[in-house]
């Protein structure tokens, strides 16, 4: 049974930092791709970040050079870094595991970024 797990969201002021961890489990994690996704409410669920299993990253615009993606595959987690947090980017983050035609997602973690 495939599981992937986030954790790390909460409350942060604007300009904080937060880490988002997504641990998985039921797949050969170092041969799957990983990603993170966003959905904030009343809007659609929007690509943030994406890390291969041989390690190239892709970032949406909008969190380019605050946001960093990385995985390390003996814990079989992904995490999520992301500095210089805007209000805009509240929203509810997703893991997502893809490979071949298969993909996962996990349960989501809330992020808030408020003053």
């Amino acid at each position: 049974q495939v599981q992937l797990v986030e954790s790390g969201g909460g409350l942060v002021q604007p300009g904080g930092s937060l880490r988002l961890s997504c641990a998985a489990s039921g797949i050969i994690f170092s041969i799957t791709n990983m990603g993170w996704y966003r959905q904030a409410p009343g809007k659609q669920r929007e690509f943030v970040a994406r890390i291969t299993s041989g390690g190239s990253t892709r970032y949406a615009d909008s969190v380019k050079s605050r946001f960093t993606i990385s995985r390390d595959n003996a814990k079989k987690t992904v995490y999520l870094q992301m500095n210089s947090l805007k209000p805009e980017d509240t929203a509810v983050y997703y893991c997502k595991g893809d490979r071949l035609n298969s993909e996962y997602w996990g349960q989501g973690t809330q992020v808030t970024v408020s003053s």
